[in-house]
């Protein structure tokens, strides 16, 4: 390939690739600061209180291999718009306690088998701090996760062809380098003295 090719595709790859990842690149680092400043969500939660009846057929005897959990997790996401995963579904002989995640969102509470009455608490953490789970990838699947990889490998990519392209620009190459040394000593450092 050509210097002047390859040098055409470096630019081409870099601005494209970075005008298509905007926004998920904005998204990152926003909630990188909101995520380095947990106090601005803090006391913004809101709880509330979940109570009701489940079927006492979808929870009686004492086969609990035989419960209807999809017909208990359905029932209550309905009735009180929960949301999120389910990750916790445990049966005793008297109650059965169950936990969804999600984004900035929990609920959990116990259903009691002798009666079917449940009670839960779902507390939302609000906008900022479900922006913040999804940064993280807390309680999002692997579909998120996905995202985050391919978002990263996006900035790699970015970053790699930002870097090549000094190399094309001859009168900037020496001190686009030396600044590019002079970052990447002083983000070492920084990461030594914090460690």
């Amino acid at each position: 390939m050509e210097k002047k090719s390859f040098c055409g595709w470096t630019r081409w790859v870099h601005l494209y690739l970075s005008m298509f990842s905007f926004a998920a690149l904005f998204f990152f680092a926003l909630t990188g600061i909101t995520l380095n400043h947990p106090s601005w969500t803090e006391n913004r939660q809101k709880v509330e209180t979940l109570k009701g009846n489940v079927d006492a057929a979808w929870i009686a005897g004492t086969d609990t291999a035989s419960l209807q959990k999809s017909l208990i997790v359905e029932f209550i996401r309905d009735q009180h718009k929960v949301r999120g995963n389910l990750t916790e579904f445990r049966i005793s002989e008297s109650e059965c306690t169950l936990a969804f995640d999600g984004p900035g969102y929990t609920a959990y509470g116990m259903i009691d088998r002798s009666t079917g009455t449940y009670e839960m608490v779902a507390t939302s953490a609000g906008f900022i701090a479900a922006m913040n789970d999804l940064h993280k990838g807390s309680y999002t699947g692997i579909k998120w996760n996905a995202i985050i990889d391919i978002t990263a490998a996006l900035l790699i990519v970015i970053s790699l062809t930002g870097f090549i392209m000094i190399f094309f620009m001859t009168k900037k190459r020496t001190l686009g380098l030396w600044v590019a040394g002079l970052g990447a000593v002083t983000f070492i450092l920084l990461c030594l003295l914090f460690v």
